[in-house]
């Protein structure tokens, strides 16, 4: 896989993460391009960073890229999430959340170049 090929799949990976976030928690903003709002926005970001992580199994470092983010920043969300699934609600949400991104086929522009 080229550089390209990867960025653009990640960027895929990220982008259906937040629609992921965005929809669980019936947040409609663009959690990728913003970089302003409320607590809401910024937990939302901060579980689609997460997600993006752990559903792809994407270094802190390529999440940060993909969400125009420093490393450092995607594992502040990632340790505050992780903090926040003692909860069992929460962690239950995060469970599905997790294994419908695992479950979804890759984007097909990537079937297309295999």
């Amino acid at each position: 896989m080229t550089p390209i090929e990867r960025f653009n799949l990640d960027a895929a990976r990220a982008r259906f993460a937040c629609d992921a976030a965005s929809f669980a928690l019936g947040c409609d903003n663009d959690l990728l391009n913003t970089r302003r709002g409320g607590a809401d926005v910024a937990s939302a970001r901060q579980i689609a960073m997460y997600l993006t992580h752990v559903a792809f199994g994407m270094s802190l470092q390529r999440v940060g890229f993909a969400f125009a983010r420093d490393r450092s920043t995607v594992a502040y969300a990632c340790h505050t999430i992780e903090d926040r699934r003692d909860d069992p609600v929460f962690d239950n949400l995060l469970d599905q959340l997790e294994a419908a991104l695992r479950a979804a086929p890759p984007p097909l522009i990537m079937k297309l170049a295999a």
